[in-house]
């Protein structure tokens, strides 16, 4: 499979803007996957390439938001493993269910998160429902159920992410975008792990994405950091509209 040098350029662009989106609220799989299937590469190989530049966005944003002190290591020791074990559950479950099942209900659990921010004024804080001693028990739970959707389906895995910390840890926006990194990089390294054992990622296409998702996963990561909650707010809702629209087309047209 070859791709020619302008349409490497224009996914490395893409890429880029991805990451700056992905890290701020997650959804940068829908720019670069239709990139991707626009360039030529199947289904199943933009997949698998995705991952494999994705990641390194991940991991960008996610070194940005912990030097800035809005990660919880010891959330994160707990989360990480527990996302990384949902995404090889959830890929074992797509082997036996179709994910297709899946799209009204998450439509649906879409346009309440959009009506939900749309409406609330200003930033969502809620009380913590968990103690700071329980509060890495929670988010492992959090991390293993929607890292195995993350693995099993995926899309809206970054936004949910976000809303699962604010309403269950009591995080702000960009602090629940900063803790939400650690599950996105386990569960796109557990995916990446799968595509690359069946020789799926097409590597002369991933790797120069994948430049060029660190460097806006960076950028992102910096500019949620700096610009906080109100920021995060009005990237989240316009992710979840994305997705509300691609998902209910694909259940339109299903």
């Amino acid at each position: 499979m070859t791709v020619g040098p302008g349409a490497l350029a224009l996914l490395v662009a893409a890429a880029f803007g991805a990451g700056i989106v992905d890290a701020v609220a997650g959804g940068g799989g829908l720019v670069t996957v239709p990139a991707l299937i626009a360039a030529g590469l199947p289904p199943h190989l933009a997949l698998a390439t995705n991952k494999g530049q994705s990641v390194f966005g991940a991991a960008a944003s996610l070194l940005r938001f912990a030097r800035a002190g809005m990660v919880d290591l010891a959330r994160a020791r707990a989360a990480f493993p527990a996302g990384f074990a949902g995404a090889l559950l959830g890929a074992a479950l797509l082997l036996a269910v179709r994910p297709d099942v899946l799209r009204p209900i998450v439509l649906g659990l879409l346009v309440a998160v959009a009506l939900f921010l749309a409406l609330r004024r200003g930033p969502p804080r809620v009380k913590a429902r968990v103690s700071a001693r329980r509060a890495p028990f929670a988010a492992a739970g959090i991390a293993l159920v929607l890292g195995a959707y993350d693995g099993f389906f995926g899309p809206g895995t970054g936004t949910f992410l976000i809303l699962a910390f604010v309403a269950v840890l009591g995080d702000g926006l960009a602090r629940a975008s900063g803790e939400a990194k650690a599950v996105n990089f386990a569960s796109n390294l557990a995916a990446l792990v799968l595509f690359a054992l069946r020789g799926v990622v097409l590597w002369k296409v991933a790797l120069p994405m994948a430049a060029a998702q660190f460097a806006g996963g960076t950028l992102g990561a910096h500019l949620a950091v700096r610009r906080g909650d109100a920021l995060v707010r009005r990237i989240v809702l316009l992710v979840v509209f994305a997705l509300v629209v691609k998902l209910g087309r694909d259940v339109w047209v299903g």
